[in-house]
């Protein structure tokens, strides 16, 4: 599962005020909830786009910090996606991610590495015992 940060100044709730829609207007029907970290995510078992597998997405609630953006996608094997002829649906696929990344966080492709990179990198400094 990954987590996602808002832009500086900006909120979740505020970006997307209703994430079950938008799951749903990217990725396609959301089949049910499922609990992580205390929190209710919305879970799309069959996705529209071919691609995906599983989709798990929603808001994580932290109450001393702002809110965060978490998903997992669940992607076929190459192979797999190869044998059904589905290989052309991979670009839809992973601009739909992009696309929605965008839409929920404010922050482009670049713009999420260079912030997963930093927290890897404060992690690293921070001593093990602690």
């Amino acid at each position: 599962m990954e987590e996602y940060k808002m832009r500086r100044g900006e909120y979740l709730e505020e970006r997307v005020p209703d994430m079950r829609a938008t799951i749903e207007g990217y990725f396609g029907e959301i089949t049910g909830i499922e609990e992580y970290k205390g929190n209710d995510l919305h879970v799309v078992e069959e996705p529209d786009n071919p691609v995906f597998e599983r989709i798990v997405a929603g808001t994580m609630s932290y109450a001393d910090k702002k809110d965060k953006l978490a998903v997992h996608f669940e992607e076929k094997s190459l192979e797999e996606l190869m044998e059904a002829g589905e290989v052309d649906a991979a670009g839809d696929a992973n601009t739909a991610k992009n696309e929605f990344l965008l839409e929920c966080t404010g922050r482009d492709a670049k713009a999420r590495r260079e912030s997963m990179k930093r927290a890897v990198e404060d992690d690293a400094e921070t001593p093990d015992n602690v």
